[in-house]
């Protein structure tokens, strides 16, 4: 028959390709998924992903896909560096525009510096997604069962991170490789929680379909596929050997193993010794490394790999290298070698990729099962370097620890490894931490002999780790032992760090300023402004503002050298300028940490996304509602992770104050999280209880409030804003039993604990609301007070926009309620103005309704709609739409579409004919 090199009909899969072309055309759509795709090996899932590939190219996608090898986690990225040799045309020069992709192609440079595998990592994840949005991708990363952590990682963030991008993520993995511990597993059982995941899994074919698929790779002889069908379990792979076993004149040997074993048997010794050459390099090998591993000469080298490809073992890949036809096929011929031909084999090409100047990791791999450990432990030293700068810090902590077991079994280990032992045991604990495994990091540093260094990342990673008592102990021996110098002022510099919210809070500011003067003496610019930031937090609480800033704006002046610790000072700065009403200010340093962050691809590191929030807050504090709006379009609706739900919930400031429909759809993803996350549950259930507000639901807002305080302390000022809504809720209903309650615990924050002095005053908005909190109190106990709502307008007024239109909402009932009609008109026009240009709907129909019942008719207020608004109503009223509209007033059809939102929102309307009908109501038209 001959070895069957077509493409096989795809039979039996019509259900599970159709799940595949779903998620792909979804993302055509603009809704990026993932698909998880399982099954035993040989079952077919490669001739499913590529059936899929092929529609996505036929439907304009680009197809970029990459395989990983069993080479015992060694090459980080493997399967997305094998990806990324396939972008071409845009995607190319998305590429070539972010270098900390490139650096994993062939002959990539510019591997940066050491010892940075955690902020490299958030580098090239964040790279990643912005290269995937260039234009619609079909991602295929196949046999994930053999990834490294670093792919995992990056598969778990991406399919995390993709909302809107027109991407679809494809992950191959065999069933019958996931023993109980595999990692994998742990990883599968996360992602498929995920609302963007789908999960297929490949079953055996039934009877039919067997005899189906034979006969469309040839199969003609009935008794024949018969015998095949029985033997074959459902395997399309193993039938396939065993019908070309039969037609070779071969016996159907039982066990796919001894099948394939079989099929190599019938070669010449030559190809033999090739393939078993081939099966020891991997999945995949060069031309000329094989041909030098094998030691043939050039004759008889092609000749045996003509034989060899003929045959179906080996196909040609790429432009100079081969790749077994099947994964199976290189296990079995590797699993099959002599102890002492694999280990030959293995420093033959040790010695051949040393000389080739080859991948560390793949050298490491072959010293050690050559059991040469001088060169495993010098390989895998080099091995860690290179995982760090293309920022895999797991396998850089991998390979380190390789080392460090090594050490002691190899001479001269430190000229080998180019550092002493305990230095590459706080690089191997750095790479840990850098990879979230903080533990492991504290308990490999903790083995260690002590000294200023040592401790000084002790200290460290235990003050990430929430520990204070371990931490002050490690920070206080580190400043204790370091020798003047750089050390030195790190460990002063930490040691502030950890004493910050201890009881010790007072010794915090001479430690962080000897840390300062230390650092400054000694260059050492990341203690530099590690001190600065702390000293600037410490003002900040004492309520010396202009110090704080100083001292920031020197921290942020010059680089430090460390990217992570400049956005964290350019965050901080940020922040403070917000949190006391310098919005002006705090946009303009928000934008510079932002563009810093982008520009180092740094847009998912940790404070690159608190820049994104803190930006957003400042959008929706200074009434720029569309550009909030336009940050939030990446905070994701479909949330399976904390992180994804604290960003979620951001996006409902706006969405709740607009009125946004799409607010009911984002609370029922939120609400799994809320009574595991503190902060969602503060934010969402805050804003649900304003939602319900509106919607005039007070005791389901009484619910949300009280529940989202259930997580808070007492005196935390984010307590004011929760105090204060539930006491719109008992004002509302009229109920001012509870209403002294509320408002003495509204007031805790201000008079115990942060704000008391000890930890700084209450900032503008914390004020503002404790003012709210108090006017809403006189409210729920039935009495009009003028002066306190008159007070929490002049609070919100230091810029937060909706904040005072709502508060001068309630000014107006006041005055109105006092029988000052002429101000509540001024106050109910100004909140009318601000609300209509914000789009904040809910709020708009509040204000319309109060001047109803007010009767602030059209002859009192001649200027609630403008000349041109006017002219729109007009016209809006006759039935035209915005495009008609614009054509007979001569302006754009966009400007027509926001007269008619601020018409909307004037009248308190939401909708067209709404706006019409009230516009007659009131005497405009």
């Amino acid at each position: 028959m001959g070895w069957q090199g077509a493409q096989s009909a795809l039979i039996g899969r019509s259900a599970e390709l159709d799940r595949l072309t779903a998620v792909l055309d979804a993302a055509s759509g603009g809704l990026a998924g993932v698909a998880l795709l399982g099954g035993d090996a040989g079952i077919g899932k490669t001739r499913l992903v590529t059936e899929l590939a092929e529609q996505a190219r036929a439907d304009g996608f680009a197809v970029l896909i990459g395989q990983c090898a069993e080479l015992g986690d060694a090459l980080p990225y493997l399967p997305l560096a094998d990806a990324l040799r396939g972008a071409k045309g845009e995607l190319r020069e998305a590429l070539d525009a972010r270098p900390v992709l490139g650096r994993l192609l062939p002959g990539g440079t510019d591997l940066g510096q050491e010892s940075t595998s955690g902020l490299t990592q958030q580098q090239l994840f964040g790279s990643m997604l912005g290269f995937l949005s260039v234009q619609p991708v079909l991602l295929v990363l196949e046999d994930l069962h053999w990834a490294d952590q670093s792919t995992r990682d990056l598969l778990v963030f991406l399919s995390r991170m993709l909302q809107s991008e027109r991407v679809c993520l494809i992950g191959t993995y065999r069933t019958d490789d996931l023993h109980r511990r595999h990692p994998l597993r742990r990883v599968l059982a996360e992602l498929k929680r995920l609302p963007s995941v789908t999960a297929v899994e490949l079953s055996p074919l039934d009877r039919e379909e067997m005899t189906d698929y034979l006969v469309s790779i040839g199969g003609t002889d009935a008794q024949m596929m018969g015998e095949v069908v029985d033997r074959a379990e459902g395997n399309p792979f193993y039938a396939e050997e065993l019908l070309e076993a039969a037609s070779d004149g071969s016996s159907m040997t039982d066990g796919l193993a001894s099948l394939l074993l079989s099929r190599a048997e019938l070669l010449s010794d030559a190809a033999q010794r090739v393939l078993r050459c081939a099966a020891v390099a991997g999945r995949r090998v060069d031309h000329d490394l094989l041909q030098q591993a094998s030691g043939l000469e050039n004759l008889a080298f092609d000749e045996a790999m003509r034989e060899i490809v003929s045959r179906g073992l080996l196909r040609l890949d790429g432009e100079y290298g081969y790749a077994f036809r099947h994964a199976l096929l290189q296990e079995v011929v590797y699993t099959d070698l002599l102890p002492g031909e694999r280990t030959r084999t293995h420093s033959e090409f040790a010695r051949l990729l040393t000389l080739r100047e080859g991948a560390a990791a793949e050298l490491a791999y072959h010293y050690l099962a050559s059991h040469d450990l001088a060169g495993a432990l010098a390989a895998s030293v080099e091995a860690g370097r290179r995982a760090e700068r293309l920022g895999a810090p797991a396998e850089a902590h991998r390979h380190f620890d390789r080392a460090l077991g090594l050490w002691d079994r190899v001479p001269d280990a430190e000229r080998l490894a180019g550092l002493d032992h305990t230095g590459l045991a706080t690089r191997s604990a750095a790479a840990a931490a850098d990879s979230g495994d903080n533990h492991r990091a504290i308990s490999q540093l903790r083995r260690l002999p002590p000294s200023a260094e040592v401790n000084e990342r002790l200290a460290y990673f235990l003050i990430d780790a929430d520990e204070e008592k371990g931490s002050i102990a490690a920070a206080h021996a580190a400043v204790e032992m370091a020798p003047e110098g750089p050390v030195l002022a790190r460990a002063l510099a930490t040691y502030a760090r950890s004493l910050y919210w201890s009881e010790r809070h007072d010794e915090v500011e001479p430690l962080a300023t000897r840390a300062l003067e230390a650092a400054r003496a000694s260059g050492a610019a990341d203690a530099e402004t590690s001190a600065l930031i702390t000293l600037a937090s410490l003002a900040a609480l004492a309520d010396d503002i202009p110090r704080a800033t100083g001292l920031l704006a020197c921290a942020t002046a010059e680089s430090s050298g460390n990217l992570a610790f400049d956005l964290r000072a350019i965050f901080t700065y940020a922040r403070v300028q917000y949190e006391y009403g310098d919005l002006g200010e705090a946009a303009v340093t928000a934008d510079r940490g932002l563009r810093l962050a982008h520009e180092s691809g740094l847009n998912w590191s940790t404070y690159g996304t608190d820049l994104r929030f803190l930006r957003f807050l400042i959008h929706y504090v200074a009434g720029e509602w569309d550009l909030a709006e336009q940050v939030a379009a990446g905070f994701g609706i479909r949330v399976g992770t904390p992180a994804e739900a604290v960003l979620s919930s951001f996006a409902l400031f706006v969405e709740v104050a607009r009125g946004r429909p799409v607010v009911e759809e984002r609370f029922s993803w939120l609400e799994p999280f809320w009574s595991s996350d503190v902060l969602v549950s503060y934010m969402s259930r805050g804003l649900a209880a304003e939602h319900a507000l509106w919607r005039d639901e007070p005791e389901t807002a009484l619910e949300h409030v009280r529940a989202a305080l259930e997580g808070l302390l007492p005196n935390d000022p984010a307590v004011i804003r929760l105090w204060a809504t539930g006491l719109w809720a008992l004002a509302d209903l009229g109920r001012p039993s509870e209403a002294d309650a509320f408002l003495e615990r509204a007031k805790l924050p201000a008079v115990n604990g942060p704000g008391s002095g000890a930890r700084g005053p209450l900032g503008p908005e914390g004020l503002a609301w404790l003012a709210r909190a108090e006017a809403e109190w006189h409210r729920a106990h039935g009495r009009v007070d003028v002066e306190a709502w008159r007070a929490v307008v002049e609070a919100f007024d230091f810029g937060f926009v909706y904040e005072t239109a709502r508060s001068r909402w309630r000014l107006a009932e006041a005055l109105l309620a006092s029988g000052d009609r002429a101000s509540a008109l001024k106050e109910w026009e100004r909140a009318v103005k601000d609300a209509a240009s914000l789009g904040a709907q809910p709020l708009s129909a509040a204000l319309a309704e109060l001047g109803r019942r007010a009767r602030f008719t059209s002859s009192e207020r001649p200027n609630l709609l403008t000349g041109r608004e006017q002219e729109v109503l007009t016209l809006v009223a006759e039935g035209l739409p915005n495009r008609e509209i614009g054509e007979r007033l001569f302006i754009a059809h966009k400007t027509v579409s926001v007269h008619v939102s601020n018409i909307m929102g004037k009248l308190g309307a939401s909708s067209r004919t709404q706006a019409v009908a009230a516009a007659r109501k009131e005497g405009l038209l």
